[in-house]
């Protein structure tokens, strides 16, 4: 879920108990099954687009989009945005975190394909299940959460040994590694939001604090790389930034956010392994993007991971 910052706070946000579902319906497997198939397609979409606009100035566009609209969607709702709630300095470091991630998201498919940083990016929950416990000790691991864990971390070695050692054309180590921490920076943002007072705030506000700041720092941090600004789009590039903020930024994680508080949030979570395995299909039909075994069992350890992580509390849920 790429980059799914609705996915981190709605959690927040009450329900009463007639309006939450315990089971996965079919209306809620439709809205899942779409949102990581567009989140799979779009790390190949802002590859596809980087010829065009470069990369970190792609993201500023989106952002400051996706502000503007959630914005206006929370005006239009009367959710309060600006009140005085004790989350300010948490959810300023939050948006930094977040507009990191996408930094180094954006930058990394300058040098690696969309499947293989989508791959690295989804080592997110892992670093979840590692820090959250430091600052929520209800959250600390069991054995099979471990196994998770060593999962994950033997997908991680076969790739970049892979990106090393017998990288592929169009793949690098840097892109790799870019794609390793934004990873990181997403599971520290989770992580920043759980266990602060940004926890306690709407969803919507939290999810501003994301959007708000990156789209104050990206395109800061776009000029300060050098980045070529460009106003004279294409079609497609003009119908990519569309997506990216419209669909991607705004539209699937407020789907995701609804996901979020009428079902169960562990059951919805096993469904995130789909995202790269979306990433891969699309960037071998479209970008023709090389599909190796290494990435391929990559992808198998990183999916095993993740419902190993989540299998206890997907066990309570089903309980």
């Amino acid at each position: 879920m790429s980059a799914n910052p609705a996915a981190r706070s709605a959690e927040a946000l009450p329900v009463s108990a007639a309006a939450r579902h315990e089971h996965l319906d079919g209306r809620a497997t439709a809205v899942l099954l779409a949102c990581c198939l567009f989140w799979g397609f779009q790390q190949v979409l802002v590859k596809a687009t980087l010829p065009e606009l470069p990369p970190v100035f792609q993201a500023g566009v989106r952002f400051v989009g996706a502000a503007l609209i959630l914005w206006a969607w929370c005006r239009g709702r009367g959710v309060p945005l600006f009140e005085r709630d004790g989350s300010l300095w948490p959810g300023l470091l939050v948006g930094l975190l977040f507009a990191g991630e996408f930094a180094a998201m954006y930058l990394g498919l300058q040098y690696t394909t969309a499947s293989r940083l989508t791959t690295f990016l989804y080592t997110s929950p892992f670093w979840v299940a590692l820090l959250l416990p430091l600052f929520v000790p209800a959250e600390r691991l069991r054995g099979t959460q471990w196994l998770g864990l060593a999962c994950a971390f033997a997908a991680v070695a076969f790739a970049l040994r892979e990106g090393f050692l017998h990288p592929e054309p169009g793949v690098s180590a840097r892109g790799d590694l870019l794609g390793l921490l934004a990873g990181a920076l997403w599971g520290l943002t989770t992580v920043a939001i759980r266990s602060t007072a940004v926890a306690r705030v709407s969803a919507e506000k939290a999810l501003f604090y994301q959007v708000s700041v990156s789209a104050a720092l990206l395109p800061l941090l776009s000029l300060g790389l050098g980045e070529t600004w460009t106003w004279h789009w294409s079609a497609f590039a003009i119908g990519s930034l569309l997506l990216q903020t419209g669909v991607g930024a705004f539209a699937s994680y407020l789907a995701w956010m609804w996901l979020l508080v009428h079902y169960p949030a562990t059951k919805i979570s096993a469904f995130v392994f789909l995202t790269p395995i979306f990433a891969l299909v699309f960037g071998a039909l479209w970008l023709r993007e090389p599909v190796t075994p290494s990435l391929v069992l990559a992808l198998v350890l990183v999916a095993a991971g993740i419902v190993l992580v989540n299998r206890r509390a997907l066990a309570k849920a089903g309980a």
